[in-house]
C-alpha cells in the first residue's frame, strides 16, 4: 500500500484531523502535514512531516495507543476553543440561537469511576483500555485522567481479573472512587465457586474496598460505599451512574440550582441517584423520576436519613416511553432534565406543550440538546445561555447547562 500526503484542516466533531475529501487523520491537528497510508475514509500510521506550533508533548505514556484520550497533544488554549465549538456548531446545525459562554474546566483532580477491560491471552491477563475503533487491548500501568482516589482502582482490578483468569471470560471492572473507599463491580465473568469467592474476599481485604459486587450482587461488602450530595449522603448501588468529576458535578449543580432558583416544587427528570435532586430538595419540594429502581431507592434512602430537607419524592418511570404530560407538569414551578446521550424528545416536546416556566436542561451530547432545544423554542421557550463543561478533559466528549424561560 503507497503511502500519501495529506494537509491537516481542521480537528472534527470525534477528535481526530479531518483533511481535504473527508478523509480522518488520526491525532492530526490544524496546518500539520501527515503521511500515511489510505485506508477507505482514514489515514493509517500516520507520520508527523511538519508540525503544528500548537502540538505539545502527551503527558501520558499510553497515548497514542490507548483509546481513551485523543488530544492530549493540543495546546490547551486551541482545545479549549474548539470544544466550546462544538457546542456552537450544534447549535447552528439546529437553527439555534443563543450565547455560549467560555468553556468552563470541570476536570478538577480527575475523574472519580473507571471502567477497566480485562481479556486473557494465553496465560496472560491484559487489564486496560480498548485502541481507538478496535476491540484491541492496551495494557494500562497508569491513567493520569484518574483523580488520586482512584490510584488502587488499576491494581485491584488486575487482582479481581487475575482471580477470574480460569473462567477465561471478558470482563469489565466498573471502579468508584466513596468517601468510603473504592468500590468495584465486575461483570462477564460466570458463577463463582466457593473457593473463588474466599479469593475474591481476600482481595477485598487486601486492598481495603469498601464493596466487591459482581453483576450487581454481593460479593463482599466491608463498609457501606457513600458519596456526599448537597446535604445528604447517598449510598451508591452498584455501577451508579456519576457525574465523571466531582468537581463536575459541584458545578453542575451550582448551574442548574441558579437556573430554578425560587421555585418551590421542581421535577427532576432522569434524576438518578439524586445529583441533584437532594441537592434542590434543602429549599424546594422535588420529585424525581428515573428509570432505575435501585437509584430511586437510593435517593428515597438518602431523603429519610438527611434532616433539615424540604421533601423528596422519586417515581420509578421509563421517560422515553412515557414522558410527563403537561398536565402532570402543571404541579411544578420549574423542571430539571438531565437525560443520557440520545437526549430526550418524546419529554421535550411534552415539555413544550406545558405551562412549566424555568427549565434547567444538562446534556452530554451537544447534538441531542441542539434538536430538544430547538423542539422546546418551537413551544415558546427562550433560551437563555448555554455553558458548556470540560469534565472529560482531552477528549470530544462535553458536558453542557442550558437554560430555559417563558
Amino acid at each position: 500500500m503507497s503511502e500519501i500526503e495529506a494537509e491537516v484542516l481542521r480537528v472534527g466533531a470525534q477528535g481526530d484531523g479531518l483533511a481535504a475529501g473527508g478523509l480522518f487523520v488520526p491525532y492530526g491537528l490544524p496546518g500539520e502535514l501527515i503521511a500515511g497510508q489510505r485506508e477507505k475514509d482514514r489515514l493509517i500510521k500516520p507520520r508527523v512531516l511538519k508540525a503544528s506550533p500548537e502540538r505539545v508533548e502527551p503527558e501520558c505514556r499510553h497515548f497514542g495507543i490507548c483509546g481513551g484520550c485523543l488530544l492530549q497533544h493540543w495546546e490547551t488554549s486551541a482545545y479549549r476553543s474548539w470544544k466550546r465549538g462544538l457546542v456552537v456548531e450544534a447549535l447552528s446545525r439546529e437553527g439555534v440561537e443563543t450565547q455560549v459562554h467560555q468553556l468552563v474546566d470541570a476536570h478538577g483532580e480527575g475523574r472519580r469511576r473507571a471502567i477497566f477491560h480485562a481479556r486473557q491471552i494465553g496465560p496472560r491477563t491484559i487489564v486496560g483500555f480498548a485502541e481507538r475503533k478496535s476491540h484491541s487491548m492496551v495494557p494500562i500501568v497508569e491513567c493520569p485522567i484518574l483523580a488520586p482516589a482512584l490510584d488502587q482502582a488499576l491494581p485491584v482490578a488486575k487482582a479481581v481479573a487475575e482471580a477470574l483468569a480460569g473462567q477465561k471470560k471478558p470482563l469489565d471492572l466498573h471502579v468508584t472512587a466513596t468517601e468510603s473507599g473504592l468500590d468495584l463491580d465486575f461483570r462477564g465473568s460466570g458463577p463463582l465457586p466457593p473457593m473463588l469467592l474466599m479469593d475474591l474476599a481476600e482481595i477485598a481485604e487486601r486492598f481495603d474496598l469498601a464493596r466487591l459486587t459482581r453483576h450487581g450482587e454481593m460479593v463482599v461488602q466491608r463498609r457501606l460505599p457513600f458519596l456526599p450530595m448537597g446535604l445528604a449522603r447517598v449510598e451508591l448501588p452498584p455501577a451508579s451512574f456519576l457525574q465523571a468529576t466531582a468537581a463536575g458535578e459541584a458545578m453542575l449543580a451550582g448551574a442548574v440550582e441558579e437556573g430554578v432558583r425560587g421555585a418551590k416544587s421542581v421535577a427532576d427528570l432522569f434524576c438518578g441517584v439524586g445529583t441533584f435532586a437532594l441537592r434542590l430538595a434543602s429549599h424546594a419540594r422535588v420529585r424525581g423520576y428515573e428509570f432505575s429502581e435501585s437509584a430511586i431507592t437510593a435517593m428515597l434512602k438518602a431523603v429519610r436519613g438527611t434532616p433539615g430537607l424540604k421533601g423528596a419524592e422519586g417515581e420509578v418511570r421509563d421517560l422515553f416511553r412515557r414522558p410527563l404530560m403537561p398536565d402532570e407538569l402543571q404541579r411544578f414551578e420549574a423542571v430539571v432534565i438531565d437525560p443520557p446521550r440520545q437526549g430526550a424528545e418524546a419529554q421535550a416536546h411534552e415539555l413544550a406543550r406545558s405551562k412549566v416556566e424555568r427549565l434547567a436542561y444538562v446534556s452530554c451530547s451537544a447534538a441531542t440538546f441542539a434538536r430538544d432545544a430547538r423542539i422546546l423554542m418551537a413551544g415558546g421557550f427562550r433560551l437563555a445561555g448555554v455553558t458548556p463543561y470540560d469534565q472529560f478533559r482531552y477528549s470530544p466528549h462535553v458536558e453542557l447547562v442550558g437554560l430555559f424561560h417563558r
